[in-house]
């Protein structure tokens, strides 16, 4: 060491002081890095957290409405599966009625105990087979008298009456029926034509039954 830098008490002082300075330095630098990456850490945190949370809510929401689709389906399987069979049974109290309606009211009157006994038996028969239908939600439709409704009717002809508004069913050639809310068979009729404009009024689609069953029906 050189006899200027052992006499120099200051230029000896002088570098402690710089090295304090730099680690100060350099701890700001290390505590400002931790802060700014606890600060990271805590907003990264809390978007996982919001993700998740929408996440969560999004799989409820499609279990809810799986939940639910599947209460309609099974619902609709309940209700509705029986329609095919239904319209079979149908088509033979169709043919039940016709039966009955080929005796005359003379005929009956005339008949012998056995013929008056088969008739009885055929019309007892045709009951129970509309009853038990009925209860599981199979019911008539009733369209005598009413406006023309295409979701629930099908019209066979008109028939000329002024008496009457025009497109109201005035003669019912075939029964309907509905299960539920479809239509199992539209009730063929006949309407009426060149009377008054009917007034507005509501319809049996409005009244009982859903607007867009014929858009469901099978």
């Amino acid at each position: 060491m050189s006899r200027n830098q052992k006499d120099d008490p200051a230029q000896n002082e002088e570098q402690p002081v710089e090295n304090g300075a730099a680690e100060a330095t350099s701890n700001e630098e290390e505590a400002a890095e931790e802060s700014v990456s606890e600060e990271d850490v805590l907003v990264r945190l809390a978007k996982e957290n919001d993700e998740l949370k929408e996440r969560a809510m999004r799989l409820a929401a499609e279990m809810e409405n799986l939940r639910k689709r599947t209460q309609r389906d099974v619902a609709d399987a309940r209700n509705f599966g029986i329609s095919s069979f239904a319209r079979e049974m149908l088509t033979v109290s169709d043919n039940l009625q016709r039966a009955l309606e080929a005796v005359s009211q003379e005929a009956r009157d005339q008949a012998n105990p056995t013929l008056k006994a088969l008739i009885e038996g055929v019309e007892m028969t045709e009951r129970a087979m509309l009853s038990a239908l009925e209860r599981h939600g199979v019911k008539k439709i009733e369209p005598h008298g009413e406006r023309f409704d295409p979701h629930f009717h099908q019209a066979m002809f008109e028939v000329p009456n002024e008496e009457v508004p025009a497109n109201t069913v005035v003669q019912v050639v075939q029964t309907g029926y509905v299960i539920g809310e479809r239509v199992l068979r539209p009730a063929m009729v006949g309407v009426s034509k060149g009377g008054p404009k009917p007034e507005s009024a509501p319809s049996q689609a409005e009244t009982g039954t859903d607007e867009g069953a014929s858009d469901r029906s099978e």
